[in-house]
């Protein structure tokens, strides 16, 4: 995905984002750019400067990803120590909970994206679990 900023021919200012390069002059010509304020179909690039990260923002990036990966671990951790699990039996017992016929615990277990939505759409809060860290066996 290609991110512009574009400009209508009323000075308003706003952003597209295009599968490829050729889109934008593809659409403008076909006359499907419009300004999201006025309507305006003179619609143009502005100009941009490339979004390119150095070697320090680059270094930044990798150090806000280990510490997102080393929360998560904590997460999942704090989950596995302090919650019980109850395997793939996890949207009967979540629900069991809510209606006040199971003792209120942390629990954690398995869901299928239907018993999810069912959960939700009843009121239930569920949220997932992060992914175990991989092995340093496994990465490369």
């Amino acid at each position: 995905m290609i991110r512009y900023a574009l400009v209508c021919d009323n000075d308003h200012d706003f952003e597209g984002w295009f599968g490829a390069s050729a889109d934008f002059d593809d659409q403008a010509t076909r006359g499907l750019l419009t300004c999201p304020l006025c309507a305006s179909r003179a619609v143009r690039k502005q100009i941009m400067a490339p979004a390119v990260a150095g070697t320090k923002a680059r270094g930044e990036a990798a150090g806000v990803k280990a510490m997102m990966m080393q929360a998560m671990g904590e997460v999942r951790r704090h989950v596995e120590e302090n919650f019980d699990y109850v395997g793939d039996r996890f949207a009967a017992e979540a629900r069991s909970i809510h209606a006040g016929e199971t003792e209120a615990r942390g629990i954690y277990g398995e869901a299928s994206p239907t018993e999810v939505k069912a959960l939700t759409a009843d009121g239930i809060s569920v949220a997932p679990l992060p992914p175990p860290a991989p092995k340093k066996t496994e990465v490369n």
